[in-house]
């Protein structure tokens, strides 16, 4: 008789994961699919108001979860928060933020609030997470919501762009040095998603123009379509992937 091989389980039962930036938008959409596959989901945002209200949501569908009021610019914050819980062995980093404009009117206060939390929050709380696994033998699963603009140049995005490029950098010299751990690191890459941060975006008729004209598929992208790959990136079916980025991006980037 042949034996089969067996897919890897895309459940997370018995895994305790956090997610930042999950009051809304591509955040809440990836706790709410680790919650859906068995994770106990701890969701992480600056405020906690909305966080309670999915946090509730997701406890009337019979899921565990908590909420936690964090600021990952806030380095100190994030590792005694860290420090307070049981490992994660997942981590989905999905704070982040822009502020747009061309690059020669760039102020050096707007530069340093997005890599405060762009860039230098995803480091530490990524440090954080494996620090605390390693200590209990852990594996783990490590995912920054990335985009592709971290592999192409924009209109009004050259801050942007030059945190989410720092973030595939450090991504890829984590994951060298934390494999032999059994901790994977990588990023997910998003396109343009319609949620309440990219309203402002979406509201200007000659950037969705350029935008439409970009994407392959023809159409921006729904908080559902990173649900999937959080998904598979968090589970042991994606066991051998690490160090890389997953582009959800319509084929923007196959050019």
């Amino acid at each position: 008789m042949t034996k089969l091989p067996t897919t890897p389980s895309f459940r997370l039962d018995g895994r305790r994961a956090l997610v930042t930036g999950a009051s809304s938008g591509i955040g809440q959409g990836c706790a709410v699919a680790l919650a859906e596959a068995g994770a106990h989901v701890v969701l992480a945002a600056r405020g906690i108001d909305r966080l309670e209200e999915t946090v509730e949501a997701l406890r009337a569908q019979g899921h565990a979860c908590e909420a936690l009021a964090l600021d990952v610019a806030d380095v100190d914050a994030v590792q005694k928060a860290v420090g307070h819980h049981e490992p994660f062995e997942v981590l989905v980093n999905s704070a982040g933020l822009a502020i747009h404009g061309p690059a020669l009117e760039t102020r050096t206060a707007d530069f340093d609030t997005v890599m405060n939390v762009n860039l230098r929050g995803a480091y530490f709380l990524a440090q954080a997470v494996a620090q605390r696994l390693m200590a209990a033998d852990k594996p783990g699963s490590l995912i920054t919501i990335s985009s592709q603009m971290a592999h192409v140049g924009g209109i009004d995005r050259s801050v942007y762009c030059a945190s989410k490029f720092a973030v595939e950098g450090f991504t890829k010299a984590m994951a060298i040095e934390w494999g032999r751990s059994g901790i994977r690191i990588n990023t997910i890459c998003p396109t343009f998603v319609r949620t309440p941060l990219t309203e402002q975006t979406f509201d200007q008729p000659e950037r969705v123009r350029w935008i439409e004209e970009k994407i392959k598929l023809g159409r921006t992208g729904v908080v559902e379509d990173i649900m999937g790959s959080v998904l598979y990136l968090a589970s042991d079916a994606s066991a051998l992937v690490t160090g890389t980025a997953l582009m959800v991006d319509g084929g923007w980037t196959a050019d």
